[in-house]
């Protein structure tokens, strides 16, 4: 069996999320160092914030393009309508797959009931032959499956004999593990794949290294396993494990929108702020408020972006 030779650590940076009762979200994926990881080709870790506090998430009608959404909680409940007329709740341990390929529209409004909002928010890049593809809205809650010294949730794809029946446009690994106090845990996995760790709580080493809270590890393809331990003798640990093989299309990630040239950005943008939803992207009903405006276009052409920097 082979193991990464080298992981690289990506450290988040702090960005405010759009709309009237904005909240502070770490994005680590993607970076000028890595795009993507997989088609995985953005990353939001969020809380434990206190919706006392904070005001929770409110995020008003906005669109998408050339992907699908991925969200994932660890603590709260987030509601979600979108313009296929899709009306669910985000919980933990449950996921919300949304695809947004020609245009979609929707709503993210944490519930009265939640207290304390935690979790991540997942772009997944649709390759070429399906950037177009119709709206869709999948919702799955897997079953945990008890591992040596870990508790797994395959939420995508397949790992340790857990498959996702969730439908995706290409390969991809979505996972998320609760590591046991001083756990070590080796996992086969497809050496096709290049793999991202990102940790919620505790200090872990992927594969040797060691990753705080909030940073993400990457691995190239390769290896055929992955070992994971947990530094703390006292302390359970959680991450979320991410993979699939490279990516090689080169995209355009502006706004809410993936695309493959600036004037296909403009088109949606321009689309977008035509009727602010209109034909292309549909209504979001239910949701009180005005949607988002598209921020303005920078003044030079957008160029895609490498895959690894």
């Amino acid at each position: 069996m082979s193991e990464p030779s080298t992981v690289e650590v990506l450290t988040p940076r702090d960005v405010p999320l759009g709309g009237p009762r904005a909240m502070t979200v770490r994005r680590t994926l993607p970076q000028f160092r890595r795009s993507l990881i997989g088609a995985w080709c953005f990353a939001d870790h969020y809380g434990p914030d206190d919706v006392a506090a904070t005001g929770g998430m409110d995020v008003a009608p906005h669109p998408h393009t050339g992907l699908q959404t991925v969200s994932w909680l660890f603590s709260g409940e987030i509601e979600h309508r979108d313009s296929l007329g899709s009306h669910a709740f985000v919980r933990p341990g449950e996921l919300n797959l949304m695809t947004g390929g020609h245009g979609i529209a929707h709503t993210e409004v944490s519930t009265p009931r939640t207290t304390v909002l935690h979790g991540v928010q997942l772009w997944v890049a649709l390759p070429d032959a399906h950037r177009d593809a119709p709206r869709d809205f999948q919702h799955h809650a897997p079953q945990p499956v008890r591992l040596p010294g870990a508790t797994l949730r395959v939420f995508l794809g397949t790992l340790a004999g857990a498959t996702s029946p969730v439908r995706t446009f290409t390969p991809l690994l979505g996972a998320e593990l609760l590591l046991d106090p001083g756990a070590d845990l080796t996992l086969p996995v497809d050496p096709a794949f290049e793999h991202g760790l990102l940790v919620d709580t505790g200090t872990v080493r992927f594969a040797g290294t060691p990753l705080k809270p909030a940073e993400l590890g990457c691995a190239d393809p390769g290896p055929d396993h992955l070992t994971l331990t947990n530094d703390s003798d006292t302390t359970p640990a959680r991450v979320i494990l991410l993979g699939g093989p490279p990516f090689e299309e080169e995209i355009i990630m502006w706004w809410n929108f993936v695309c493959r040239t600036h004037d296909e950005v403009a088109r949606a943008r321009a689309d977008w702020m035509a009727e602010l939803g209109g034909p292309r992207f549909g209504e979001v009903e239910g949701y009180e408020g005005a949607p988002l405006p598209a921020p303005e276009l920078p003044t030079v052409a957008l160029k895609p972006r490498r895959r690894v920097g």
